[in-house]
């Protein structure tokens, strides 16, 4: 077993190769920060998003679910401070105009894109929020925004949410949604992007109970982030310093992953205080504060917020499960993805395409969708080891095989994706030996 990890290009070509992730509208030469998940990308997404609203939301009594629009009144963007300070400094290209995040590149080194030397001067603020306008008549009276973050609405419904729910302090609010920043220079695959997705909760607490509460819940995704397949010794924390912190923020946490191109920030945890509340209080006039009905008093929450991508994560799982190995002089690639996170649970492949084979198959594929939650898929196309070499690049725990011998015992095999040992099972065991 190799314990090399992959590069960036090879993980970008498994990903497009084997229909997990590829350039948005890439017959036109794509859009630098857009990418669309293919059919096995779009699926593990989705068990991402699942896994992440089970144990944040669905078992947790006091977080509550919200999906809001895209696009919000923008006096909330004002509020948050996002239209005046939603800023990353910028160099330009004297030569050749390309434009980089002063971050990202060393001023005095010749531009990465034309090499010209000499061509890079100092940095302007650009703001990253998207503009479109509302309504038939383009102006300054239709101008909104795309969302640069989920966040916001959560804050703005925050008094709709707390008086429907009844809830009590602490509670949260999560949502799930597409984000959008004008990023300077989009980079690293899916990192770094201009259209994104968001997981992430606001959980209200009183003031006295922020610091504890910011330490309770970095120990718990900390712990999901293990649940889901990510090794520990490829996370680490990374602490904000005072120049580093958002402006509403009074402590700020990372959990960065070890990416092919370094160690870079997976989830970010932050102590927002009760900044987003009061700024929306004065903007809105209307009073977003909780009344706290044993002391007969109002005062305004502090918000623990986790906020955790769905595309660094999906690029995290991919790198943290790709291993490579030799198995008889030939090397085979097998992605190691954690039970409920692989695009597929369970293939079923008849041996041939002979039709008695094709209709057993096809009845024990029902079998197996109608008595289980998995994801299954069919295939009879090409040799059985090309299939199973298939089945293992995207990350399919069990295959099934279906042979002439099934014919007589009423039995299929079985292969387990990480060892690929096989074991007879009985077709009307199938279920219960899978799940």
């Amino acid at each position: 077993m190799s314990d090399s990890k992959p590069s960036l290009d090879t993980m970008v070509s498994l990903a497009k190769r084997r229909g997990f992730v590829w350039p948005a509208s890439e017959i036109y030469g794509g859009l630098a920060g857009f990418y669309d998940y293919g059919p096995y990308g779009a699926q593990m997404a989705r068990n991402i998003k699942d896994a992440w609203w089970d144990a944040f939301v669905r078992s947790v009594p006091n977080i509550h679910g919200l999906d809001s629009a895209i696009i919000q009144n923008p006096k909330l963007w004002e509020a948050s401070g996002h239209v005046a300070s939603f800023n990353d400094p910028m160099v330009e290209c004297s030569n050749c105009r390309a434009r980089f995040r002063q971050d990202q590149i060393d001023a005095s080194q010749p531009c990465e894109n034309c090499q010209a030397k000499g061509s890079l001067g100092g940095a302007k603020t650009f703001n990253m929020m998207f503009k479109t306008s509302v309504g038939p008549v383009e102006g300054d009276d239709s101008t909104a925004y795309l969302r640069p973050e989920t966040a916001g609405a959560i804050f703005a419904d925050f008094d709709l949410v707390q008086a429907t729910t009844r809830s009590k302090i602490p509670f949260g609010i999560a949502q799930i949604g597409r984000a959008f920043r004008n990023e300077i220079s989009p980079r690293e695959f899916l990192f770094r992007l201009r259209e994104f997705e968001q997981m992430e909760f606001e959980y209200f607490v009183r003031p006295e109970h922020a610091e504890q509460e910011l330490s309770n819940t970095k120990q718990i995704c900390w712990d999901w982030l293990k649940t889901i397949g990510l090794k520990e010794e490829n996370l680490s924390w990374y602490q904000h310093g005072e120049d580093e912190r958002a402006h509403y923020a009074a402590d700020s946490w990372d959990i960065n992953y070890k990416y092919p191109f370094g160690e870079r920030e997976l989830w970010g945890i932050a102590n927002r205080t009760d900044f987003d509340l009061k700024a929306h209080s004065a903007a809105s006039g209307k009073e977003l504060s909780y009344f706290d009905s044993e002391t007969n008093t109002h005062f305004v929450p502090y918000v623990i917020e986790p906020s955790l991508g769905v595309d660094r994560l999906f690029l995290a799982l991919l790198h943290s499960a790709y291993h490579e190995e030799e198995v008889k002089g030939e090397k085979r690639v097998v992605l190691k993805l954690a039970p409920g996170i692989s695009p597929v649970d369970v293939a079923v492949l008849p041996l041939s395409n002979k039709p008695e084979l094709i209709k057993l198959s096809h009845e024990v594929y029902g079998k197996v969708t109608a008595e289980t939650d998995f994801t299954v898929e069919y295939d009879e196309t090409q040799s059985i080891g090309k299939r199973y070499r298939r089945q293992d690049e995207i990350g399919t725990p069990k295959c099934v095989t279906i042979d002439f011998e099934s014919l007589k015992d009423k039995a299929v095999t079985v292969r387990d994706r990480d060892s690929m040992e096989q074991q007879r099972v009985p077709i009307d065991k199938l279920a219960e030996k899978l799940g």
